[in-house]
């Protein structure tokens, strides 16, 4: 029914050529996955609920955390219905670049699922093997990124690295060469969301903003003046992931009203895998991948506090650095409250997408 409705909507805004507009789509998009998440969200976290899909906390996570015991999980599948449907409404289906990043999206959602459901049906809250689960993310990414890879031989931007803040300063990469970086930039931004998303909203909201920069990266890209006159790669067709990003950023809020604390549902790995590997296919796809490490400064930080930590507890018998990782947890067990923590973050975080922005004329 709720399809049908959209569906109507789409057909009768095609007669006032809505659809010419790509700014007017984005914000349509934006407001259809909102409207999509709110509406469906109570169903939803009712559902799983019944089905009694809970979160399972781990036994050496801070104390406090076992009052979420039980809490609703696996609600990133209402993001990513919420995306999928507004995409196929206001995308320009044609575009191979937005069937990239759907397909993607849905990709590593699916390692998500099954990891989600291995932590609810089996009662493990690690999940899916990690080795079994980064041999999915390879293979997808390698998948998404040998397909750009064909893509950018007919499109020269694509097989460039750019370097933010410099006008003449660009890396070709070649086809291996962008294989590889492609390959590291999906399946490690991915895993890095995936690694922040341990408090109510804290992964979330920095997800929306970098998804929403990431549009206006989009929407420049493809626009062959604008991309001219602030010096950024013009690829065609790029612009069209605006819409993508409008709807990422309307599913993203969305679904915050029943993220925010103390939360209703959690996302999971189901929503958390998808949206790190839809923003890295993104960022890829404009030729941002420098300017993604910036703006996505907290999920850096998030993961390299786990990297740092394992090697140094396996290179001096044990010894820590941090209380615990990843980097919220430590800051939880220093004092700091849930909220405070989030908050925190999401300043770091405007801060950091604001600045990252600012690489569009600063050159």
């Amino acid at each position: 029914m709720l399809l049908e409705l959209f569906q109507w909507l789409a057909k009768e805004v095609r007669l006032f050529n809505v659809f010419n507009y790509l700014t007017l789509r984005a914000v349509l998009a934006c407001l259809t996955a909102l409207a999509i998440s709110l509406i469906l969200g109570p169903y939803v976290i009712r559902k799983l609920t019944a089905y009694k899909i809970g979160q399972a906390v781990r036994d050496d996570g801070p104390r406090s955390h076992l009052t979420k015991a039980g809490t609703p999980t696996m609600g990133g599948a209402l993001i990513l219905l919420s995306i999928g449907i507004t995409t196929l409404l206001w995308g320009d289906l044609g575009n191979r670049f937005i069937w990239v990043v759907l397909l993607v999206t849905l990709a590593f959602g699916a390692i998500g699922w099954v990891d989600d459901y291995r932590k609810v049906v089996h009662r493990n809250p690690r999940g899916l093997p990690a080795k079994a689960k980064f041999a999915w993310q390879s293979l997808f990414g390698l998948a998404a990124a040998c397909y750009l890879a064909w893509i950018a031989q007919s499109t020269p931007a694509l097989n460039t690295l750019i370097v933010p803040f410099f006008k003449l300063v660009a890396y070709p990469l070649g086809v291996a060469g962008f294989i590889v970086l492609t390959y590291f930039v999906i399946v490690g931004t991915s895993n890095a969301v995936n690694l922040t998303d341990g408090l109510d909203g804290l992964a979330i909201m920095p997800t929306v903003m970098v998804g929403g920069a990431l549009g206006i990266f989009a929407y420049v890209a493809g626009n062959a003046v604008f991309s001219k006159y602030l010096g950024v790669p013009y690829v065609a067709g790029a612009g069209e992931l605006a819409v993508y990003c409008g709807a990422l950023v309307g599913a993203g809020l969305g679904f915050l009203w029943f993220n925010a604390y103390p939360a209703e549902v959690f996302m999971g790995d189901v929503g958390a895998l998808a949206l790190g590997a839809a923003l890295g296919t993104i960022a890829v796809i404009v030729r941002q991948e420098i300017v993604l490490f910036i703006m996505g400064g907290v999920f850096v930080a998030e993961t390299l506090s786990v990297m740092i930590q394992v090697i140094y507890f396996k290179t001096t018998g044990g010894k820590r650095i941090f209380r615990m990782a990843p980097l919220h947890h430590h800051y939880e067990l220093e004092g700091w409250k849930e909220s405070q923590v989030v908050v925190r973050f999401w300043i770091i975080t405007m801060m950091l997408v604001l600045f990252g922005l600012s690489t569009l004329k600063l050159r």
